[in-house]
């Protein structure tokens, strides 16, 4: 029975693969016959949802240049015939044919090949050397060659990006790496329309743990803060943890206002909010949340794309163009991804403008403020804080009504962001800057005034196709004074100094990833970062304040239940991981993978009086999600 079955199977992937061969070659007839009775496929019939690979090909057909490697859906690149500029027309979501296109058949599950769409608006004394003509791809699909190069046709989504993209050998993230998922990357399948507008969903189910030799109870999500020394007992005791709050689900509904225009909304949200009533004894009931939801507009012909809403800060580093959901997040399993990458998830305004051919992209963005106080030293309460001179500094006040009971700083403006792109050949580049203005509010006497500092920095990002598709480096950072919340560690932004007046603390961060993909089923990387704060204190009346004073005591941050006190102000944070994904199944019911991932992470503090301490934790994370929409 076994040899049976075995047998039947192949005779069923010999069947497969001869439809896909008839396929092929039906292409192939359908093109020539186009071709040679003179139709010319007009701009008007153009796919509307025209792909980064096509806009490649197109820019590729004007330049002098003609060996350029194009990417497929998988990652990899194939080289493209000499002299001849094409694009690729492979794949699942259906487009809404253009008017004047005649409408193609419904494709079964089995075919590969889409039907061009021959308009009926075309007269037989349009040039015939403008004709489109079709060959088969190597993956199944068919390549649209020839000057023309505009079809409309049925086809499979290669990527979710609206934008125009140049190609620069890094490309838009393979939909199915973890990487990928973190920026909110939606799938292949589920992909439907209600009169105008498609339907695009996305999401995973995960089921995440971590191994650790600390006890912090934080999951699988880091806060290295809160890594114990010696004097506490958990430094002391291991502890395991497993959860599913991080399952996913996200979905975008686009409209094609045109051939080069389109509106797009996009909605992410998970369950990593603890609710007040969420515990781990019995329910493990964690709250909906909100991770993106944000409104798009993007007009490829003027180069113009525009974004309002909440989604990844525009200083998270990219991977291509300055375009949503291509993110340069690492792949890593922890949920806080690693120690001193740049990221928030805020609101924001945008407007980018990309030129020469899509490589070459600026933006500019206001986004939602927050400054984080460190008021050690001080006496506060729910953001009002007690000066050395009887004065109170008001710094922000405790949310109420619909927000949670947590501090929310003043803000008098928004977050300034600004940035460049530039996509080469070969790499991605981005340099950027921010401006902030940390803002509180002295009264001294029932005598008020307002105080605003202004606090700022830059940083950049880079990616390095050593082996295109094969083998990155990533190198990102940041510096500057007041932006420290926008790296992971959370290091603060402003401490006080002796007026009452913020006094925004300088800080650094960094990353370095070397990623491969042996195969496109694989995934191995490898990452260190590091965050560090500097540190501005006084001294007044006996007391001590601010952040990093080294008259701070320290004594009892070594010795177990020490009633000595320990303030350790964090000096920085580094954390050296290396992990891997297998998608060890794959097919038109989903993706199913595993990943492991080993970090180690170190945390030191600013000297003070009695100890120079400084702690550690080493973790072992495991994962399984199964991604129905990829």
């Amino acid at each position: 029975m076994e040899k049976e079955l075995l047998r039947l199977q192949s005779a069923q992937e010999h069947i497969h693969e001869e439809q896909k061969a008839i396929d092929r070659d039906m292409s192939v007839i359908r093109g020539e016959i186009s071709r040679r009775i003179g139709h010319r496929i007009p701009a008007s019939a153009r796919a509307p949802d025209s792909q980064p690979e096509a806009q490649v090909a197109r820019e590729n057909a004007s330049s002098p240049s003609s060996g350029n490697e194009l990417p497929h859906g998988n990652g990899r690149t194939r080289r493209a015939a000499a002299k001849t500029p094409h694009t690729e027309l492979a794949s699942t979501a259906p487009l809404m044919p253009t008017v004047g296109a005649a409408v193609p058949a419904a494709m079964t599950p089995t075919a590969a090949v889409p039907t061009p769409a021959v308009p009926t608006n075309v007269t037989p004394s349009q040039p015939v050397g403008l004709a489109d003509e079709i060959r088969p791809a190597a993956n199944g699909g068919v390549i649209d060659t020839g000057p023309a190069a505009q079809m409309a046709v049925v086809a499979h989504r290669v990527e979710d990006t609206i934008a125009r993209l140049a190609s620069n050998n890094v490309g838009p993230h393979p939909r199915e790496t973890a990487g990928a998922q973190a920026t909110g990357a939606l799938g292949d399948h589920g992909v439907f329309s209600v009169g105008p507008v498609t339907f695009i969903l996305g999401g995973f189910i995960d089921s995440a743990s971590v191994y650790e030799n600390r006890h912090v109870a934080s999951g699988t999500f880091n806060y290295w803060q809160d890594m114990p020394f010696r004097n506490d007992p958990r430094y002391h005791t291991k502890n395991f943890e497993g959860s599913a709050r991080y399952s996913r689900l996200s979905f975008m509904a686009r409209g094609n206002i045109d051939p080069e225009t389109t509106i797009s909304g996009m909605f992410e949200s998970d369950f990593g909010a603890g609710a007040a009533t969420t515990d781990a004894y019995e329910s493990n009931s964690y709250a909906f949340r909100l991770r993106q939801a944000y409104a798009a507009f993007d007009d490829n012909r003027d180069h113009w794309h525009f974004l309002a809403g909440q989604a990844w800060s525009m200083l998270t580093p990219g991977r291509t163009g300055i375009v949503p959901r291509q993110e340069s997040l690492p792949e890593t399993i922890e949920a806080s991804m690693l120690a001193g990458q740049t990221w928030a998830r805020q609101w924001q305004v945008r407007a980018v403008k990309d030129f020469l051919n899509h490589r070459l992209w600026a933006g500019l963005s206001v986004e939602n403020p927050q400054t984080l106080y460190d008021t050690t030293g001080f006496m506060s309460s729910g953001g009002r804080v007690t000066l050395p001179n009887g004065g109170i500094a008001t710094v922000g006040e405790n949310g109420t009504g619909l927000t949670n009971n947590a501090l929310f700083s003043n803000e008098i403006a928004p977050d300034v962001i600004a940035k460049l792109a530039y996509d080469p050949r070969w790499g991605h580049y981005e340099v950027e800057g921010i401006v902030h203005f940390p803002h509180d509010r002295v009264t001294v006497d029932h005598v008020g005034h307002n105080n605003t500092a202004i606090g700022g920095g830059g940083g950049g990002s880079l990616i390095l196709p050593v082996l295109p598709h094969y083998l990155e480096v990533r190198l990102a950072g940041l510096a500057g004074w007041g932006v420290n919340r926008y790296g992971s560690v959370l290091l603060p932004d402003a401490t006080l100094n002796a007026k009452g007046a913020p006094a925004p603390l300088f800080g650094v961060q960094a990353t370095a990833g070397i990623i491969a993909h042996p195969t496109p089923r694989i995934d191995v990387y490898g990452y260190f970062g590091t965050q560090r704060v500097g540190k501005s204190s006084f001294n007044m009346n006996g007391g001590s304040y601010g952040y990093g004073n080294p008259l701070y005591s320290n004594a009892g941050c070594m010795q177990e239940l020490s009633s000595l006190t320990c303030t350790a102000n964090t000096r920085g944070v580094s954390e050296v991981s290396v992990g891997a994904w297998w998608r060890f199944f794959k097919g038109k019911f989903g993706t199913v993978e595993g990943g492991a991932q080993l970090a180690y992470s170190h945390r030191d503090t600013w000297s003070g009086q009695g100890e120079d301490p400084h702690t550690d934790m080493s973790q072992i994370f495991f994962d399984f999600r199964y991604l129905p929409f990829q």
